[in-house]
């Protein structure tokens, strides 16, 4: 099993900056992609962000040119830098990881943090 531990939402005002770290615990697991989901009231969750192991990304495209991902591979740590924050992008943020558990299964597992609040205020 993985288990994702998020931290770094809270409360900024428009135009700050917030930093979003989520790391990967557990034995015996190799992760693959990792990305950020963001999901507002009444919304769907929606993709924010991804990165592959070898560094490739992707973006929505609201967030582009504001927001950028980056992981630690060796720590299997992935962060979300957020920076020129608008209120729209107030939401409920998830760490998502694709993961292989064993050397025997050749399957990738999906596993999801449990979420951070971040609020843009006007």
């Amino acid at each position: 099993q993985v288990q994702l531990v998020e931290s770094g939402g809270g409360l900024v005002q428009v135009g700050g900056s917030l930093r979003l770290s989520c790391a990967a615990f557990g034995s015996g697991f190799s992760i693959g992609a990792m990305g950020w989901f963001r999901q507002a009231p009444g919304e769907q969750r929606d993709l924010v962000a991804a990165i592959i192991s070898g560094g490739r990304t992707n973006y929505a495209d609201s967030v582009k040119g504001r927001f950028t991902i980056s992981r630690d591979n060796a720590n299997n740590t992935v962060y979300l830098q957020m920076n020129s924050l608008k209120p729209e992008d107030t939401a409920v943020y998830f760490c998502n990881a694709l993961a292989r558990i064993s050397d025997y299964d050749i399957r990738e597992y999906e596993y999801w943090g449990q979420g951070t609040q971040v609020t843009v205020s006007s």
